[in-house]
């Protein structure tokens, strides 16, 4: 009696043990080590699928890979695969596109409230002793009277982009009594939405209390939040860039911030991970800084995992007797 050689998946990045599970179940599972490990090609050409979170994916390694039928990316975004290559391959992408909109948009609203509030300056002033009204005559320590917050109730929040994530940042926003407003020229106007869509860029920007950003990267977006972009915001107001390190310019940030321009931002993404330890950023005022960890909560690693996972293994017992 014949036995029926299981698929081989090629796990790029640790995952969920829910995902990992459920693949065992039906394929048989490699962990890929470092690229410089001699083993690491030798599976990556025995591969039938390969499973990536942020690992750059690209011709190069599909050509090494003469099996491969099917990469699946655990999240949204497709930045680090080369898709064209992948089609003229004929290698099937699947993603996990809604898995992760929950954990973001809540993510967005934390750091906007954070913000309004100006817990990271109440906090800092705080542990340096800044309680009393007389602490700002002391070195270093600020009068708590000096940090007022705002509330987020009647706040202008403009999202560029509203797909997925930014309609549920709008959701959010509007339990708050937040006037949202959002650029997205890809959105049709005629559909109802929780939001109001304006037609240019720099008109959301000049109104908007709070900017926050839901576009893929590329090249047609790069620092599409520059000097100019930060300058025309208002007065106060406040930055948060939880899609895509490229789309906005870092040291423009950096300088608006220093200047006062700018009340704050939030940055959970950047032009290169990990960032520069010695970057400017790391003393930026008022910028809350994350690991591009926004998306990570235990509920949305779980979805990502078996929602990528289900569908490497649905193509593979498709596609398992069709060479390419």
């Amino acid at each position: 009696m014949s036995i029926t050689k299981l698929p081989l998946v090629a796990l790029m990045e640790s995952i969920h043990p829910m995902g990992i599970e459920l693949l065992m179940k039906h394929c048989e599972l490699e962990h890929m080590p470092s690229a410089e490990n001699d083993e690491y090609e030798k599976i990556l050409g025995k591969a039938d699928a390969v499973i990536i979170r942020s690992t750059l994916f690209t011709e190069e390694m599909m050509k090494k890979a003469p099996n491969l039928k099917v990469i699946g990316r655990h999240g949204a975004g497709t930045d680090n695969i080369d898709l064209t290559a992948a089609k003229n391959l004929g290698i099937k992408v699947v993603t996990t596109p809604q898995a992760n909109t929950a954990s973001v948009a809540e993510y967005v609203i934390t750091v906007a409230l954070m913000l309004l509030k100006r817990i990271p300056e109440v906090s800092t002033s705080l542990r340096q002793g800044a309680f009393s009204s007389n602490a700002g005559s002391l070195p270093g320590q600020v009068d708590r009277a000096s940090l007022t917050g705002r509330e987020a109730n009647g706040t202008r929040l403009g999202l560029i982009g509203a797909g997925a994530i930014g309609a549920a940042v709008a959701r959010l926003a509007n339990h708050l009594g937040m006037h949202v407003a959002a650029y997205d020229p890809y959105l049709d106007k005629t559909k109802e939405r929780p939001f109001e869509l304006v037609d240019d860029l720099d008109e959301l920007l000049s109104r908007s209390d709070i900017v926050s950003l839901h576009v893929p990267g590329g090249p047609d977006s790069h620092h599409l939040i520059g000097r100019r972009e930060l300058e025309m915001m208002p007065p106060g107001a406040i930055l948060i860039n939880a899609a895509r390190g490229e789309l906005v310019d870092q040291e423009a940030l950096i300088s608006v911030l220093e200047s006062g321009h700018l009340a704050g931002a939030a940055i959970d993404v950047y032009a290169t991970e990990p960032p520069d330890p010695n970057s400017r950023l790391f003393c930026a005022p008022n910028l809350i800084l994350t690991p591009h960890m926004a998306a990570m909560t235990e509920e949305a690693l779980q979805r990502m995992a078996t929602q990528v996972t289900t569908q490497v293994i649905q193509e593979l017992g498709q596609m398992q007797s069709m060479p390419r």
